[in-house]
Formats: C-alpha cells, sequence, structure tokens
C-alpha cells in the first residue's frame, strides 16, 4: 500500500512527462541518460533544433535506444511536427523490451495526438497503456491512465468521451485492495473535480457549483493535502466558463502559475478582459512549455495559434 507522500507523487507523475515516467517506473533505468539531461537543458533555452539534432546524432549510433527515439519525438511534437514525431514514438513502441516500457511508448504516443486535438486516437493508445496495468492488476495506475486519456479529451471538446473515461479512472482506482480512505478521498475529489469542469462546460452551471462544493468538502479532510493546488484552477475553470471573468482571474492567479494549461486559460480570461498585453505574455509562457503531457499538449498549439492571431 502506498503512503500518502507516494501517492502525491503518483499524481505528479500524471503532469509529468512520459519520458520522466520512463526512467521513474523502470528501475533499470532510473538514471537518466547524459544525453537526456543536455537535451533538455537545450529545449528551457528554447534551442529546440539543437536539442532534436542531438537526440538524432544519439540514433544514428544507437537506433534502438528507447529514451532518445521518446525524447526525439517530444521536441517533433513542441515544434508541431506530430507526423514525424510519431516515427520515433512507433519504434519506441517497436523496440521496448519490457511491457512496462510499451506501455510508457504508448503514453508517450498518445500524448502526441493529444498535441493535434485527437481525443480518438489518443484514448487508442491510452487503452494499450491501461491493458498493461489490467494484467498487472494495478488498479491505481489503470485510474492514473483512465484520468489522463480523460482531461486529453477534455480539452479536446469530446465530453462524452472524456466523462466516460473519468468514470473508469473514478471507479477502477476504488478497486485496489484494501484501499485506504485517503486513497478513496483523492478518487472522489478527482471525480467531483471531473464533473465540475464537465458540467461547466456544457453550460450547466448549477451543477457545476454543486461538483465544485462537493470537491471542497473532501478538500477539507485534509487527507489529500497536495491536492489542495487543483482547487483555485477548478474554481477559475468553471468561472471563466460561467462568463464571470473577474473570478476567474482571481481564482486562476492562486493557481499553479507554472502550469501551461492555467497560463492559457489566464491568456483566455485576459483576453475577455480586454487585457490584451497580458494575455500575450500569459501565451507566450504557455507555448514555452517543453513538457509532453496533456497541459502542455493543449497549451502549446493553442497559445501559439492565439499569439499569431493577436499577437
Amino acid at each position: 500500500m502506498k503512503s500518502t507522500v507516494q501517492i502525491a507523487l503518483s499524481t505528479l507523475i500524471l503532469f509529468s512527462s512520459c519520458l520522466a515516467s520512463l526512467f521513474a517506473q523502470a528501475p533499470a533505468q532510473r538514471q537518466q541518460p547524459e544525453f537526456i539531461k543536455q537535451g533538455q537543458q537545450l529545449m528551457r533555452e528554447g534551442k529546440m533544433e539543437e536539442a532534436l539534432a542531438l537526440y538524432r546524432q544519439i540514433l544514428q549510433s544507437q537506433p534502438l535506444s528507447l529514451p532518445a527515439n521518446i525524447a526525439a519525438g517530444d521536441v517533433l511534437d513542441l515544434m508541431g511536427k506530430g507526423e514525424e514525431a510519431r516515427k520515433y514514438f512507433q519504434k519506441a513502441i517497436d523496440v521496448a523490451e519490457k511491457p512496462e516500457q510499451k506501455a510508457l511508448a504508448n503514453r508517450a504516443m498518445a500524448m502526441s495526438y493529444a498535441f493535434e486535438g485527437s481525443c480518438k486516437k489518443a484514448v487508442e493508445y491510452e487503452q494499450k497503456a491501461f491493458d498493461y496495468f489490467v494484467t498487472e492488476q494495478d488498479f491505481f495506475q489503470q485510474g492514473e491512465i483512465a484520468d489522463e486519456a480523460a482531461r486529453v479529451c477534455i480539452d479536446a471538446g469530446d465530453l462524452d468521451t472524456a466523462l466516460h473515461w473519468y468514470q473508469v479512472g473514478h471507479e477502477t482506482g476504488l478497486k485496489e485492495s484494501n484501499i485506504k480512505p485517503a486513497r478513496v478521498d483523492l478518487w472522489n475529489f478527482r471525480w467531483e473535480h471531473a464533473q465540475a469542469r464537465i458540467a461547466a462546460r456544457r453550460g450547466n452551471l448549477a451543477e457545476a457549483q454543486d461538483h465544485v462544493t462537493a470537491a471542497k468538502a473532501i478538500l477539507d479532510k485534509g487527507t489529500n493535502p497536495e491536492q489542495a493546488q487543483f482547487f483555485p484552477y477548478l474554481r477559475g475553470y468553471a468561472a471563466f466558463y460561467g462568463q464571470d471573468y473577474k473570478t476567474a482571474l482571481e481564482e486562476l492567479l492562486k493557481a499553479n502559475q507554472n502550469d501551461p494549461f492555467i497560463q492559457c486559460l489566464l491568456g483566455q480570461t485576459y483576453e475577455k478582459l480586454h487585457e490584451k498585453d497580458k494575455a500575450i505574455e500569459s501565451y507566450r509562457k504557455a507555448a514555452a512549455a517543453i513538457a509532453h503531457n496533456p497541459p502542455a499538449a493543449y497549451a502549446v498549439p493553442f497559445a501559439k495559434k492565439r499569439l499569431a492571431s493577436i499577437g
């Protein structure tokens, strides 16, 4: 049974890159190769072409390198070159020697489709990863992946599919044997959080508020303090879709300012409030994200489009 600290770590893994997950979950490869560290530094400096060149150089001598293939695909997605990126992810899937590595490579492929807003194709590959954890009887990770698929779909605007996968994540996570109350609260909080966002997107504002209230009641138990950071995001999200942009801004400024999705939502809020310069600033931050995960998969393409339109 995982401790509360381990629960928090697993939650963070959901919002980290697939490549980072690869090293986090594969003991034999826990230490990142030096070229990955070098490439990530180049990406942080905005040198995407240089990072890609580095990974391709490694692949010339190590064509079967799982981390190099995934890293090259990550960069290409961030550059908006999804079709080329997926060639590397497919290679990673093909060369993965262990089932858990193949599952993570499939998650990377799913994120590639998320960058293009394809809920259907992302779910196709998330399902493969989900199925691996079914064989492992790892209900927590099944729930994590189901929620990840749902997050891609809600951001893509496929609310029915998102609701389905959030429900799968909730129900599956609760199947863990000898589950502790804190873990139950975690899954219930996530479920209320998801239902609130979907209701807000559908314009069902009273229903959304009911779920926001339920989420706060669970959070107030104090069993999952690491989830507190996601509550202002929820209130800001619901306010934005309720067209209460002043409240949305107040809440979103309390949320994680390093999250590219929050940066995008702030940009949209500033636009609604006719604060163009602040909107551009928020979009620029979002467009510079280097993660390969659901928040970045939505935010990077969206922010670049908005900057091209209003910048």
